[in-house]
């Protein structure tokens, strides 16, 4: 594959290791980044260390990165020697988008509507390339598929839920469902120790609170930090989460693998720990063509970090939706219909 061009719209936790990840991979080139207050553009390719160094400490409540003070200096994305000061981020991207291949969309998911309005957005402007995102909430996929038809005619090939669940984990049930005629169970569960990487993952740590009890989408978009964390100190620091608006549940349905409430998905998030605190499955249960009952097991290996598994299968699912964007192939895509490119 030629090398591709991409950007990425965020440089929080999942934003920041995506750029680091991208410098090992071959054919990626990291052209474009932003948060809320800077962006930095380069055709030829951004200097990844200089703007990860500034970017450094981008801790922010709604999972964003923005530009902090910190002993009087601006941080962020508008600190690097790389970038200017912005106040229409996203705009800017897209201005340069011509020399685009591919966006990564690495925002807080806290507005369900939120990343289907960033991709009206880009077909408004006659973007022709990839959207991926890493979006968790089963609702938003429908708000994409009713857009299916408006990114077909842009030429977006619009790839979602492409981290690890939904994302890679939705690819293995997928791949897990081949033995049987019917499903009849599927099950998710994970495990994410975060200790070394809290204060990039605030966002996420957010949307993962709102699937408790108690709580949604829009209580946890309002709790301060202070409440976010008398949560965690309240669960000693180890939270467990059981039958998560996870949009494995509709990707695998879309796909014709299964009713969406035959999905389970579940885990649990160690704040205090970097090991995971259980290990990472996808359970498949289903009845062959001969009538037996049997359940496959995909199980990934305990030394792989939460990092490796969003932003690897992220820029996979990306490159993936490069080769069906060239070949002429627009729309939605969900983790179930493609195979990551490596």
């Amino acid at each position: 594959m030629d090398d591709i061009n991409f950007a990425v719209l965020g440089t929080g936790g999942i934003g920041r290791r995506a750029l680091d990840y991208s410098t090992k991979k071959d054919s990626l080139t990291p052209v474009a980044a932003c948060d809320r207050n800077g962006v930095a553009v380069d055709h030829d390719g951004l200097d990844v260390d200089e703007l990860l160094a500034a970017t450094e400490g981008n801790i922010a409540s709604d999972g964003g990165a923005v530009a902090v003070k910190q002993s009087g200096q601006q941080k962020g994305v508008a600190a690097s020697t790389q970038a200017q000061p912005t106040e229409t981020p996203i705009d800017d991207i897209i201005a340069e988008s011509d020399t685009i291949d591919a966006v990564l969309i690495a925002l807080p998911n806290l507005e369900h509507d939120f990343i289907p309005r960033v991709a009206d957005r880009f077909a408004e402007a006659d973007y022709e390339g990839v959207l991926v995102d890493v979006l968790k909430r089963s609702r938003v996929i429908g708000m994409l598929d009713d857009r299916a038809e408006m990114l077909e005619d842009s030429g977006i090939t619009f790839v979602c839920g492409a981290g690890a669940t939904p994302g890679f984990l939705t690819g293995a049930a997928a791949l897990a469902a081949q033995s049987f005629v019917e499903i009849e169970e599927v099950e998710i569960w994970w495990g994410v120790g975060l200790k070394s990487g809290y204060e990039d993952n605030r966002g996420t740590v957010r949307e993962d609170i709102a699937h408790l009890d108690g709580y949604d989408i829009e209580t946890a978009r309002d709790l301060s930090d202070a409440e976010i964390e008398a949560i965690i100190e309240e669960h000693d620091g180890r939270i467990e989460f059981n039958d998560m608006e996870h949009a494995d549940d509709v990707l695998l349905e879309r796909a014709g693998i299964c009713d969406a409430e035959d999905v389970t998905v579940g885990g649990i998030l160690d704040v205090r720990s970097d090991e995971k605190p259980t290990t990472t499955t996808v359970s498949v249960t289903g009845r062959t063509f001969d009538g037996e009952v049997g359940t496959n097991t995909f199980q990934l290996d305990d030394n792989t970090s939460m990092e490796a598994n969003v932003n690897g299968p992220a820029l996979g699912y990306l490159k993936a939706g490069v080769r069906r964007n060239r070949a002429g192939e627009y729309g939605v895509f969900g983790p179930a219909d493609l195979m990551p490119g490596f």
